[in-house]
């Protein structure tokens, strides 16, 4: 497994991470024993979300002895936002994943709340050990000039954003403004998204082939 240094954060992580999104569904044993399989295999940045139904729960299972080997990402939803929602919902996060600490910790996507409220938050976290480092998920360039001007220089860990071979808008404005200001781009879903590859394509024959290989 490759590593890169995550923003400026100067942490190494996983070029290869897991995503967690419908994790709770189906079998627990099962997805316990596949973030295992991945960890093992060096994946071992792990992202989840309080969006993302019971998978801090299933997270916390696998990951109760190997903590300390693990980048560990969640998220804040926008609705949560607010300088004490933000706290309220990270340290309920915490719980769910059974840990005292995120590695990042990011805003799902712009909302009401003003940017200076969640940056406060985040802050704050850093603060008390709660988190080590923050970042924003489906921010373009426009949020990003604005969290830029509220947190300032080396602040922005990462912006989690679509990428894949058929959504690419990314690479004309995101990728070069993140670069110029080192932030990590993290790119989800890049196999495919909703009915791209199709299950029955080419695309779709080959990721089944994979997964079918390494299970």
């Amino acid at each position: 497994m490759k590593f890169r240094t995550f923003g400026r954060t100067g942490r190494d992580v996983s070029v290869i991470g897991q995503g967690t999104w419908y994790l709770d569904r189906g079998d627990r044993k099962a997805a316990v024993a596949a973030l295992h399989r991945g960890i093992e295999r060096g994946m071992t940045h792990i992202d989840t979300a309080e969006m993302y139904g019971d998978a801090e729960l299933v997270i916390a299972d696998a990951i109760a002895d190997r903590r300390d080997d693990l980048f560990l990402v969640s998220k804040v939803l926008p609705s949560n936002a607010s300088r004490r929602g933000t706290i309220t919902a990270c340290e309920r996060s915490l719980k769910r994943l059974k840990t005292d600490r995120l590695d990042c910790y990011l805003l799902h996507w712009r909302g009401s709340y003003a940017l200076a409220e969640t940056v406060a938050a985040f802050d704050e976290l850093v603060r008390v050990g709660k988190i080590r480092s923050w970042g924003v998920s489906n921010f373009d360039v426009d949020d990003l000039d604005e969290l830029l001007g509220v947190a300032g220089e080396g602040k922005i860990a990462c912006n989690q954003v679509l990428y894949h071979v058929q959504a690419r808008a990314i690479e004309h404005a995101v990728i070069p403004w993140c670069e110029q200001h080192g932030v990590a781009v993290v790119a989800y879903s890049p196999f495919g998204h909703n009915d791209f590859p199709a299950p029955h394509g080419k695309g779709g024959e080959v990721l089944a082939r994979i997964a079918k290989a390494c299970s």
